[in-house]
């Protein structure tokens, strides 16, 4: 029987998904939370400049680059505590052979992801 992913394998398939970016993108990690709805993400270095990431697995019909607005201003007023800046990251995941349909375990998918947003 094909089981469709969960909504925490989902959320940790677009963690690994920014965490291999921002990896090779010369971030180090200082904390990392995969629980849904514990935010920030990550907490990481990078350049000696502190970064709060935010990150949501999305399905369609929802567009991944759309965010919360008040979520993401009460991160920003949290980081900037810390002298941080906040960054969301929006992954949208859909089944291989069709965006619209959900991930199957073990089976392809397909990946919407165009990157950290810096919130300003």
């Amino acid at each position: 029987m094909k089981e469709e992913l969960t909504a925490q394998e989902l959320h940790n398939l677009a963690m690994n998904i920014v965490g291999k970016e921002l990896q090779e993108n010369g971030f180090e990690f200082l904390g990392v939370n995969s629980k849904l709805k514990k935010d920030p993400q990550f907490v990481a270095l990078r350049d000696k400049n502190l970064h709060f990431v935010v990150v949501r697995a999305v399905s369609y019909p929802k567009n991944a680059d759309v965010y919360d607005p008040v979520l993401m201003q009460t991160m920003k007023e949290h980081a900037l505590k810390f002298e941080a800046k906040t960054f969301y990251a929006g992954v949208g995941l859909g089944h291989g052979s069709d965006y619209a349909k959900p991930v199957i375990k073990g089976e392809d998918y397909t990946m919407v992801y165009n990157g950290l947003q810096e919130i300003v």
